[in-house]
């Protein structure tokens, strides 16, 4: 079965092509469709803008599309960064801003105020429009200076619940156990073999 990723994240399609090593799906990149055009993320969910994206490159590539949005949720901060993590420090900025901005907005904030959560949704797009969609968490807190530097995003200032490592810190695999996309992919996987999925009837 082909699937499109609809990203072009070279470290989320790593971690996806990763996490979906073991599944019967053969994955495709938006490099692979060069002309595919660009998909303003402005939804106000995860949710809406992974559903937005896979639809479009399904529309556009005639194939099953998966999309991913997630960030990070700081419940001191009113869940902020949210659907803006990508962009916390302003429009263009990298991973390292947007974490100095993050730490300077939690600087004040003691040991048991710092709890946060990585959300993720995965949308599938058929050609026909319809959609499914996975969710995923990763609860946790947040650290006060970043540590290790495997991983992307906010990964060095996350430490998942019952961990004294970052995200950062830990080998792909021990991390793939613990994260969001990890949860909602797994939860793709359930999907992709139930004997309703689309795939399985051999459409």
């Amino acid at each position: 079965m082909n699937i499109v990723l609809a990203t072009r994240n070279k470290k989320k399609i790593e971690e996806i092509r990763r996490i979906t090593a073991g599944m019967q799906i053969t994955l495709f990149t938006l490099d692979d469709f060069s002309d595919c055009p660009e998909v303003e993320e402005d939804g106000k969910t995860f949710e809406e803008n992974a559903v937005k994206k896979a639809k479009a490159v399904s529309g556009y590539t005639n194939m099953p599309a998966l999309a991913d949005d997630s960030g990070l949720e700081v419940y001191a901060l009113n869940n902020a960064p949210g659907v803006f993590s990508a962009r916390y420090a302003g429009e263009g900025s990298g991973d390292a801003a947007n974490t100095k901005k993050l730490l300077a907005d939690m600087s004040s904030a003691p040991d048991e105020k710092r709890g946060a959560r990585f959300a993720c949704c995965i949308a599938l797009a058929f050609p026909d429009r319809t959609t499914e969609t996975f969710l995923g968490y990763s609860e946790g807190s947040i650290g006060r200076e970043p540590r290790g530097s495997n991983g992307f995003g906010y990964d060095p200032v996350f430490y998942p619940r019952g961990h004294k490592k970052t995200f950062a810190e830990m080998a792909d695999e021990e991390k793939d156990s613990l994260s969001h996309r990890g949860a909602a992919l797994k939860k793709l996987q359930e999907y992709l073999t139930t004997p309703y999925s689309p795939f399985v009837k051999g459409d």
